[in-house]
């Protein structure tokens, strides 16, 4: 029997902060399988930062990106049986035929591990992308050591909120810079960050002097912007810096972003290391760092937060309200 599949196009070019109208409901009768190809159905749908700066790659009518769990529900590929959990960079649709020896895809399709009574949403979140991106992004760049500081802007995110508890696992001082008191009470409470900054109601400055009187040794940066100066012009000698993201210039027009103080004296004087990455780099690597992180869940050493939109045609909502930061832990769609 054929399959109608829902996906959400790119319909619309954003201008400034995303809209509903950006986005369109589009249904499609999915074709038979072929040799290698397989049927998966969604379980649980991203929505993450990055969509909001990839989107201007996409053409008008591209089925919007993102990743999913999945479960495969009809195989002609020996590699993915029926009833398999996976995980597809499948974008935002039900139902998706994918052939993972042609799909242009750098990291295929991979079915996943044993979770034991751990949710399949963890996925997405601290067992998918986002833990990679924490595990890889901190610990390869930041290469940080007992007794040191790390700040983390962006702190109660997917990505943040992980790269502070990897940093208490590696015996650091943490400081987390989030937007709201129920997010600077959650990280301090929850996750066991040592400080705490709310960046829309404190002196950045003055708070970060304060907490790490001593200086910064790391920073893992998910934001950009004069947050970013600022953090940078208390750093130590040697200190690296990750480039995770910079959320705070996305809905800007790429023409017109704002203007921030100058970082190349902070830079030059203290000597330090900044990195940008890309977390496919470490592809060749992807279960080592999802096996490390379901051991430290598994053990109790981190701890993960979802926050959950129900049902597929709510995707661009959970989209935009992400995006507004009002996601504590990983943003996920439930379909």
């Amino acid at each position: 029997m054929p399959v109608t599949a829902k996906k959400y196009v790119f319909a619309e070019r954003f201008v400034g902060e995303p809209k509903l109208s950006d986005f369109k409901l589009v249904e499609e009768e999915l074709p038979q399988l072929k040799e290698n190809e397989v049927l998966a159905e969604a379980l649980f749908l991203s929505v993450d930062p990055y969509m909001r700066a990839y989107v201007d790659r996409l053409q008008i009518g591209q089925v919007m990106i993102g990743g999913q769990v999945a479960k495969v529900l009809d195989s002609k590929n020996p590699n993915y049986k029926v009833g398999d959990n996976i995980f597809g960079q499948l974008g935002w649709r039900t139902h998706t035929v994918f052939n993972p020896s042609t799909d242009a895809n750098l990291l295929p399709p991979y079915v996943l591990p044993s979770f034991g009574e751990l949710p399949l949403s963890l996925a997405i979140g601290a067992l998918g992308m986002p833990g990679n991106t924490a595990y890889f992004g901190f610990l390869e760049i930041c290469e940080p050591k007992i007794g040191e500081t790390v700040v983390v802007s962006g702190a109660a995110g997917a990505v943040g909120s992980l790269v502070g508890q990897i940093a208490k696992i590696k015996g650091c001082t943490v400081i987390g810079i989030a937007g709201t008191d129920d997010k600077c009470n959650w990280l301090k409470a929850e996750l066991g960050f040592d400080h705490v900054i709310n960046y829309k109601t404190e002196d950045i400055a003055k708070s970060l002097h304060a907490a790490a009187p001593n200086g910064v040794d790391c920073y893992f940066d998910n934001v950009g912007g004069e947050m970013s100066s600022i953090v940078l012009s208390q750093m130590n000698l040697f200190g690296r810096v990750s480039c995770c993201g910079s959320i705070s210039s996305y809905n800007y027009d790429s023409n017109d972003r704002p203007k921030v103080s100058v970082i190349q004296p902070s830079m030059v004087f203290k000597q330090l290391k900044m990195e940008g990455f890309i977390v496919n780099r470490w592809n060749n690597r992807w279960m080592e760092g999802i096996r490390q992180m379901l051991k430290w869940i598994k053990d109790g050493k981190i701890k993960c937060n979802e926050t959950f939109t129900e049902g597929f045609d709510n995707i661009p909502t959970a989209f935009i309200e992400m995006l507004q930061g009002k996601n504590v832990g990983k943003a996920v769609v439930k379909v």
